[in-house]
């Protein structure tokens, strides 16, 4: 008796080993106006389905395929819903066998030509941390998703339309169970509702699991696929670049890029374009993590705003802390979305510079929110950094940094430039001075000035070059405190010298006036 009850139990048990279960809960990729991909992970069983309508009686079905993923009895499941209504609400729920998810929503993105306004996130680096393992959890729920309830109110799926993550989703994407602990279960209450999009950072180590658990878009180069991409939300380019070493140059990758965004010049429904990749071109908190590939991308998306009226952004990860900077001479942004999770890089931790270009750099926790205003007048898009501070200090989706874009350009009125100098001559110390800011803007408001010396008026060999802004955050102090920008001291000049000079203004949305009125001044003798 005591051997049948024992060998029932172990019966019982064995049973209940192999009962099916969800490992990935369903998520959302690669949206349309008249698709979306449903995906989920179950240890066993072939089958398919997603039964889905825009009511929660659902009402039709479709069936999708199945495939393995790490030579196991379990399936990625992948399902494509086809011929939906542009910008409305779907409920869906997902079969396999006897298993049934509960029932989820999402809203499908609208035409360029809807004019639509809608919220993303981008964030990155939430690969685990030992010492803080539940971080990209909290991230994502006291985070994400009670900043959107309180800033917006109402459903997820009217506040936020897409996520954005720029690589290092996993400390290690060659193991397996980490892509599930570690990225889906924390971010299920989310990417269930909201496709995400992201691109490899190097801890995903070109794996495997990183290609079967995604589904991007396949309009990159065709040996390459899924490497790099783009997709069209509204009226915004969303573009997926690979970073990592083996791929940064492969010159089919910059070639792809630099076709696409010659092919996005000619398309008028485009207003913005934001591109994404992992590594930095220039790195505040950690100089070692810098790559020059991504200077190149720079570049490329430099020119294509100055030359189309476009403006542009860059996100980027791999530093783990928030920055955001401007190009000097383009409309194009560049920010560090992270850190959602991987261990801080820390002031002091590594090698640092301060560059001309950041503004602000913080070492956070925290993610950005991208507001993209649909408007055919005056579209625009707001950048807003949420901090969930760091091991020191922790914040409540405190807004530290915010910036907006407008396509249109409306440029501040010129400086005066004063054209007496008389302090300094002696020196070779010269200060130059300028009247203050004006803007028909009624918002606008100082945020950088632009100095340039020459021995001629045509200004195309200097002397002295100075781009400063109003404000410069590094190494927790700001570094432009109580400048006004409308006076500035040059380096030492030549005695006994004609020299010319000229200012530009800029406002905070990226605009430059034109240049001031040519000034000249002579230094003394020795």
């Amino acid at each position: 008796m005591k051997y049948t009850l024992l060998a029932f139990i172990g019966i019982i048990f064995s049973l209940n080993s192999n009962a099916q279960e969800f490992i990935v809960e369903p998520y959302l990729q690669n949206a349309s106006p008249n698709s979306m991909t449903i995906m989920w992970e179950t240890s066993f069983g072939e089958e398919s389905i997603v039964e889905w309508g825009t009511t929660q009686k659902l009402g039709r079905k479709t069936n999708g395929k199945a495939f393995d993923v790490n030579f196991s009895e379990s399936r990625i499941h992948e399902v494509p819903l086809e011929d939906l209504k542009r910008f409305t609400i779907y409920y869906y729920r997902v079969k396999t066998g006897k298993l049934t998810s509960a029932t989820y929503q999402f809203k499908t993105p609208p035409f360029a030509s809807d004019n639509e306004s809608f919220n993303m996130i981008a964030m990155s680096d939430m690969q685990i941390d030992s010492q803080y393992p539940g971080k990209f959890g909290e991230i994502v729920q006291e985070g994400i998703l009670d900043y959107l309830k309180e800033e917006y109110g109402g459903n997820l799926q009217d506040n936020l339309a897409l996520v954005m993550i720029p690589g290092d989703l996993v400390q290690d994407g060659a193991k397996y169970h980490q892509w599930n602990e570690h990225f889906f279960k924390p971010s299920h209450k989310i990417f269930s509702q909201v496709p995400v999009y992201p691109v490899l950072g190097n801890h995903e180590r070109n794996s495997v699991f990183y290609f079967k658990y995604f589904s991007l878009p396949k309009n990159g180069t065709p040996a390459y696929s899924e490497h790099w991409w783009y997709k069209d939300y509204g009226n915004t380019r969303i573009i997926g670049l690979n970073s990592n070493d083996g791929y940064r140059d492969a010159p089919h990758q910059y070639e792809w890029l630099k076709n696409l965004l010659d092919e996005t010049e000619k398309n008028e429904d485009i207003d913005f374009v934001f591109a994404q990749l992992h590594h930095p071109h220039k790195s505040e908190l950690w100089i070692p993590g810098e790559v020059d590939f991504t200077g190149k991308v720079v570049e490329l998306l430099e020119g294509f705003s100055t030359k189309t009226g476009k403006p542009s952004l860059h996100f980027f990860g791999h530093t783990h802390g928030y920055s955001r900077g401007q190009s000097k001479d383009h409309k194009h942004l560049w920010v560090n979305v992270a850190s959602a999770g991987g261990a801080i890089d820390n002031w002091g931790e590594f090698e640092g510079r301060d560059y001309d270009e950041f503004t602000v750099t913080q070492d956070e926790y925290g993610f950005v929110m991208v507001e993209v205003d649909g408007s055919t007048e005056d579209p625009k898009f707001t950048i807003k950094r949420i901090s969930r501070g760091n091991n020191i200090r922790s914040r409540e989706n405190e807004l530290t940094d915010s910036i907006t874009i407008w396509k249109k350009t409306m440029k501040p009125e010129t400086p005066d430039s004063q054209p007496s100098i008389s302090e300094g001559l002696e020196t070779g110390f010269v200060v130059l001075k300028a009247g203050g800011f004006k803007s028909n803007r009624k918002e606008a408001f100082h945020a950088a000035s632009h100095w340039q010396v020459s021995l001629k008026d045509d200004f195309e060999k200097l002397e002295y070059n100075s781009w400063k802004q109003f404000e410069n955050w590094y190494y927790l102090e700001d570094r432009q405190k109580d400048d006004d920008l409308t006076d500035e001291t040059t380096k030492k000049l030549n005695p006994d010298t004609l020299y010319y000079w000229r200012v530009r203004y800029r406002d905070q949305n990226l605009n430059w006036s034109d240049w001031s009125k040519i000034q000249s001044f002579k230094t003394t003798k020795k």
